[in-house]
């Protein structure tokens, strides 16, 4: 397997962990890239971006270097990302009533309910009792008219699950009644232009043909042999709650009635802000580097390339201190009533913790359902951003991230960088 791309002096050991992801751990196709206070210090690719499984083989479409992918969950660090920016420019107030924004969101006793519970999964209304089709998720309105209507399936606040779905559908339609404009239209404004990103909440027809083709996969046996701390197998209870389409978690991930194919170019050009962002690695790796301003830390980066060069520093960061503290500050911890674990929320992100699978405990981000990962740890002053197509089991991470983890923590501890 041949491996495109740089490391920086110090992190070979990273571009050996992603070669081993295709050799033991079954990867298709993927990219991932790192920057370490606001430099760039890894961006490699490999692998096939259009593989067929279980089909008639096709020729091999390389990964290159502007090959971009479904994010699925990731994209939930995007949506959180735009509403909080709202609030840094006094647009939204994170404790405000969701109803003074959205009157209709009053309706089953909701009308208290305030929009911070909404980017910390305390809301109540991670299922739907009428799942919606996919013209309903493809055309947005009747998606959001469905969540403002539904009853919380628990007093809201009182405890917290993971909204697989109705996350984006909640956050976006707050952003579109504040700013006037659909969440992928405000991030793309707002956030990824002005930081030269390639990540989009709703596709871009142009941008299509880069995009990658997920395939599902089994877990690699492998696996068996990974990083220490690694659940192969998870507990009976999760196994039954996504066994039983009755319970809540069932339910909750299957808020669509069909199956929502992210193959589909319909699809992907829609905006599904919950789980349809679409971006590179370094991309992603620059969101996050943005959101902790790692360029604007101890100046390790002095002597950095031109961009020319292609390599390049965020701008300063995309929040202040005292929004971005609160937006990583852990708002929720404990059981999941979705996951059936337990789990930690800041504001819209996932915290370090055995669901997250992050860097430090210091750590921030969102993981995607088969295996991509984003995250900032403002601790050791990382943006790390991994995307793949082959969709191992899993929705909090996989073998695959927790590879390039070890592999980055371990270069960093050697370098002095971290």
């Amino acid at each position: 397997m041949e491996i495109w791309g740089e490391t920086a002096e110090g992190f070979e050991p990273v571009r050996e962990a992603f070669t081993r992801n295709f050799r033991e751990y079954g990867e298709l196709g993927a990219a991932f890239a790192l920057y370490v206070r606001g430099r760039k210090v890894v961006d490699l690719w490999g692998g096939d971006s259009r593989p067929e499984v279980g089909g008639r083989p096709a020729p091999a479409v390389p990964w290159t270097a502007d090959t971009a992918q479904v994010l699925r969950s990731v994209t939930k660090g995007l949506t959180a990302a735009a509403a909080l920016h709202l609030a840094e420019r006094g647009l939204l107030d994170l404790d405000a009533p969701v109803a003074s924004y959205w009157p209709e969101f009053a309706a089953e006793g909701k009308g208290r309910l305030p929009v911070h519970w909404l980017l910390s999964h305390q809301a109540g209304l991670p299922a739907l009792d009428v799942p919606l089709r996919l013209e309903d998720v493809l055309t947005w309105e009747p998606a959001a008219a469905a969540v403002a209507a539904q009853a919380p399936a628990w007093e809201p606040g009182a405890a917290h699950g993971y909204h697989p779905y109705t996350f984006g559908w909640l956050v976006g339609e707050v952003i579109r009644r504040v700013s006037g404009r659909t969440v992928g239209q405000y991030f793309a404004e707002e956030i990824a232009r002005p930081l030269g990103l390639d990540l989009w909440i709703g596709l871009p027809s142009g941008a299509a043909p880069r995009v990658g083709r997920l395939v599902d996969l089994p877990a690699p046996e492998a696996a068996q042999a990974g990083p220490s701390g690694l659940r192969v197998r998870p507990k009976q209870a999760v196994v039954d709650a996504y066994r039983d389409p009755a319970s809540l978690t069932a339910r909750a991930f299957a808020s669509v009635r069909s199956v929502v194919n992210l193959n589909d170019p319909a699809v992907q050009a829609a905006e599904i802000p919950g789980a349809g962002g679409i971006g590179t690695a370094r991309s992603l790796a620059r969101f996050y580097a943005a959101l902790i301003g790692a360029a604007d830390r101890d100046g390790w980066a002095s002597g950095e390339p031109s961009a020319a060069s292609g390599w390049e520093m965020p701008p300063r960061p995309l929040l202040g201190p005292a929004l971005l503290a609160r937006a990583i500050g852990p708002a929720v911890s404990g059981p999941d009533k979705v996951l059936i674990v337990n789990s930690t929320f800041g504001l819209g992100f996932f915290r370090h913790g055995p669901t997250s699978l992050m860097g430090s405990p210091a750590s921030f981000g969102h993981p995607g359902r088969g295996g991509s990962l984003g995250f900032a740890d403002p601790e050791l002053g990382i943006g790390f951003g991994y995307v793949t197509n082959g969709m191992q089991p899993g929705v909090t991470g996989d073998i695959r991230s927790r590879t390039l983890i070890k592999a980055v923590r371990d270069c960093l501890a050697v370098t002095g960088r971290g």
